[in-house]
């Protein structure tokens, strides 16, 4: 190597050693608040550094912490009407900002959305508080804008929709109305890979992914005030038709249900890019037709429905890498197929839709120190329920049923959950209910 070129290395060096030190005042801590609609919301840093949040996107704190500083961020007042929860919230400082602090707050659950897959329409309805009763809102069912919906979700600020379409290779995006609960067309739907069917959206409201299971990959779409842009190196390759997806609370690994394989595959999702990478032990067996993933609202356990299994998985996740770790007793053994899981607000319970001779809802009591299920009630649904979904305040659960084209609804006991049938329960919606979501 010439003297010139020596040079030039240790020169770029130098400037990387200096841009690493950070000189003046100390590295930031900042991240992500979601969900937030009331007033007051005060975060601090180490007991110390308190910054007001008026509204959803990034924050920072405005002092600096050194390299090997501790750093602690907490909620110091709630937002009126809510409660908000901090994730990847504490650790050390290294030679960088931290910019991965996720705050979540509780979303009202006013609204439930339904794809209905041969109708290609989405049916809105309102959420009554007090009974969990579905009411229809003006203008449902709305046009899909695109064939064979199959999927939905709704972002974490309660903002927009978003529709897988199996047939049309798309995703599509609707502007949810906050006061009415209409749905708004955003522009031409963004490509996917083939057979989309499952969609998520990041803690952070940063990412969607969408599993394709004709493709047996996983697509992932930075989101700007609900506009997708598919990131570089997506699609990425996962087990043979991914059929769920799910993170856990902080973002930091997605997982994703293989039906053909019968397992689970983990990755680690590199923070403020959205790309995903596998990790060490991935993937982790489940049961034969692993369908749908659930994690607990703490990160500490994961579930799956192993549909032809006839059986729920059950793991622990390592905090530290996203690896999972099946639980004595696992798999659990079901009388029925379980279609879809959900696991409620606070974790107490597992709700599962059950099909076949079953076509039912399930509820199991989660033990907190081990994550065991206990099989609480069982509540009859409609025809081929596929869908579970729980609302944020963990009162009332929903699942849309295929073959009868509607909705059940339950009441959930906070103490038992045992489930009681919602007066007016089931709720027509439109032709082959696939997915539901709530706001």
């Amino acid at each position: 190597m010439n003297t010139m070129a020596k040079w030039g290395l240790l020169g770029a060096a130098l400037g990387l050693a200096v841009a690493a030190c950070h000189v003046g005042g100390g590295y930031t801590v900042g991240g992500n608040v979601t969900g937030l609609r009331g007033s007051g919301l005060v975060l601090q840093d180490n007991s110390g550094d308190s910054l007001s949040v008026a509204g959803n996107g990034g924050f920072q704190f405005g002092s600096g912490i050194d390299q090997g500083g501790a750093y602690s961020v907490t909620v110091a007042t709630q937002p009126s009407g809510q409660t908000c929860v901090v994730h990847n919230g504490a650790g050390t400082i290294g030679t960088a900002d931290i910019d991965n602090v996720v705050v979540t707050c509780s979303q009202p659950g006013a609204y439930a959305f339904v794809v209905n897959m041969s109708s290609n329409t989405i049916s809105a309805f309102s959420i009554d508080a007090s009974t969990g009763a579905l009411s229809a809102v003006s203008g449902s069912p709305f046009a899909s804008t695109g064939t064979t919906p199959v999927a939905a979700v709704v972002d974490p600020n309660g903002t927009y929709l978003y529709v897988a379409n199996n047939a049309s290779n798309t995703v599509s995006v609707y502007a949810i109305d906050a006061s009415t609960g209409s749905l708004s067309e955003m522009g031409e739907p963004a490509g996917t890979g083939n057979g989309p069917f499952a969609v998520l959206v990041d803690p952070a409201n940063q990412f969607l992914y969408v599993a394709n299971k004709t493709d047996s990959s996983v697509s992932v779409f930075s989101i700007s005030s609900g506009v997708l842009t598919e990131i570089s190196g997506s699609p990425f390759a996962v087990g043979a038709e991914p059929t769920s997806l799910a993170t856990d609370p902080a973002g930091n690994f997605l997982y994703v249900t293989s039906y053909a394989d019968g397992s689970v595959y983990a990755f680690s999702i590199e923070p403020g890019a959205g790309s995903i990478a596998a990790i060490g032990g991935s993937p982790f067996g489940a049961g034969t037709g692993a369908l749908s993933i659930a994690i607990d609202p703490t990160g500490t356990y994961a579930y799956v429905a192993n549909e032809t299994g006839h059986s729920i998985s059950l793991y622990s996740i390592d905090t530290a890498t996203g690896a999972l770790v099946p639980l004595s007793g696992s798999p659990l053994a079901t009388q029925t197929q379980p279609e879809s899981l959900a696991v409620d607000p606070a974790g107490r319970f597992l709700l599962a839709a059950d099909v076949t001779a079953g076509n039912d809802l399930s509820s199991y009591a989660i033990t907190p120190s081990t994550g065991a299920l206990t099989l609480t009630s069982s509540a009859a649904a409609g025809k081929f329920p596929l869908s579970v979904a729980i609302n944020p305040a963990g009162k009332f659960a929903y699942v849309a049923n295929e073959d009868s084209s509607d909705v059940s609804a339950y009441s959930i006991n906070a103490t038992s959950g045992a489930l009681t049938v919602v007066p007016g329960s089931p709720f027509p919606a439109g032709g082959d209910s696939r997915s539901i979501a709530i706001d």
